[in-house]
């Protein structure tokens, strides 16, 4: 009977792993199948996202930046609100966190530094004892983001796939590491990658169109899935062995940075 009631304790004590909710998203994410990963499949806004829990006092939000997006302006924001998703019908959700679901709702939120929110980069944000927005970016420094946040009060993350983030995935921070890999399952739910016509096909599969570039060795023989995978398994180049840091778009031979 007193193992049974230690249990019962340490698993209310113990909160669930931190997901997106599954309902409550802008209308140009998709989740994977566990809910942890978020791509936004089209234009650069509707990509609002939000935990299906709300986070502990000082419990530090950990996610992982996927695929990075040139060609627009602005990323990645990270904050929190006293919005329940579950009571959040998702066709109101506003294009924007910043400013519009903050003008509109108890929202505090930021956008991460310019070059802060790149392809790989481990991303952690929490709230203080002193409701002060803070976040972490690969064991770097302490970032201010925001001041004032109500402490005592239900918060839930809440993040924005916004502009040059493509895709993000929420880490389990009770793991004795995080993943490098990119979930196979991002491959799956993302839009179909276009056949190859003859002479354009990826090196690996020698199926589909041959259209994303390895940085910094600049190798273009591969589709974005296997690309990504390499990335996930290896980091490192196929063709030449170098390390890979990022993986990018690449149109005609010419990749975009």
């Amino acid at each position: 009977m007193g193992a049974q009631l230690c249990s019962q304790a340490d698993a209310k004590a113990t909160p669930e792993i931190l997901r997106f909710h599954a309902e409550a998203k802008g209308m140009h994410v998709r989740l994977d199948a566990r809910q942890s990963t978020a791509y936004r499949f089209a234009t650069f806004h509707d990509g609002i996202v939000f935990s299906q829990r709300p986070v502990r006092p000082r419990e530090r939000v950990v996610l992982r930046v996927l695929r990075h997006q040139d060609g627009w302006c602005g990323g990645l924001r990270v904050g929190f609100t006293r919005l329940d998703p579950a009571h959040l019908p998702a066709p109101s959700l506003p294009p924007f966190v910043c400013p519009d679901l903050e003008q509109q709702s108890p929202t505090w939120a930021a956008m991460l530094p310019h070059g802060c929110a790149l392809a790989g980069d481990v991303v952690c944000f929490w709230v203080t004892q002193r409701g002060r927005l803070c976040a972490q970016v690969n064991a770097g420094p302490r970032l201010l983001l925001r001041k004032g946040l109500p402490v005592g009060a239900p918060l839930w993350a809440v993040m924005d796939v916004y502009g040059t983030t493509k895709a993000i995935q929420l880490l389990d921070v009770t793991a004795n590491t995080f993943p490098t890999a990119t979930p196979w399952a991002l491959c799956e739910d993302m839009p179909s990658e276009p056949e190859a016509t003859a002479g354009e096909e990826c090196v690996i599969c020698l199926h589909h169109a041959a259209n994303t570039c390895l940085v910094p060795c600049g190798h273009t023989h591969f589709c974005s899935c296997c690309a990504w995978r390499v990335f996930g398994d290896t980091a490192r180049c196929p063709v030449c062995r170098w390390e890979i840091e990022a993986v990018v778009p690449a149109w005609g031979g010419v990749f975009l940075l």
